[in-house]
């Protein structure tokens, strides 16, 4: 079974980035894949709405069971195995699935920044923007008593890793 790898942290704290460089680096170790929480969304009529637009920061715009399926058939194919995802932790079955959990840190005004100047689904209304910061709070951060690693660069997760004999 490959190493699961989960990384979390509020939109636009790099988690994607992260994933994607570490991918890279651990390539020269055995197989890796990255799977992006956000390609396996719900239908659009299923997820839920908030001002009548769709909620895509909802834990129930994600189809868990089927993201859950795809990281154990990963994990069985791959040495290492990415999770990447705003909503990692809000479901309890997909938390437990990543032997390692890593989570990027950013502060409020970082964030608003930087998601102010994502344009990449066109322009979000202010009271969005505040609802995405909203919704990282209240199901973004990881569950108390679970052991995460706040590191935002391959550097320290490379090192996390030889650390725990895990390459």
């Amino acid at each position: 079974m490959g190493l699961v790898i989960g990384i979390g942290g509020a939109s636009r704290s790099g988690k994607t980035s992260l994933a994607n460089r570490l991918q890279n680096k651990l390539q020269a170790y055995g197989t890796c894949t990255v799977l992006h929480q956000d390609d396996y969304i719900r239908p659009i009529p299923e997820i839920p709405l908030i001002r009548g637009e769709v909620d895509w920061e909802h834990p129930d715009s994600l189809d868990y069971p089927y993201l859950r399926s795809l990281v154990c058939d990963a994990a069985a194919a791959y040495d290492f195995v990415i999770v990447e995802g705003f909503m990692l932790y809000p479901d309890p079955e997909l938390t437990a699935l990543c032997d390692v959990h890593v989570f990027c840190e950013i502060d409020k005004d970082t964030f608003l920044e930087r998601r102010r100047k994502d344009h990449r689904y066109g322009i979000d209304a202010e009271w969005y923007i505040e609802h995405v910061w909203d919704a990282f709070l209240q199901y973004g951060r990881p569950p108390r008593g679970l052991e995460v690693h706040r590191l935002c660069t391959v550097r320290q997760v490379m090192e996390l890793l030889r650390g725990l004999g895990k390459l």
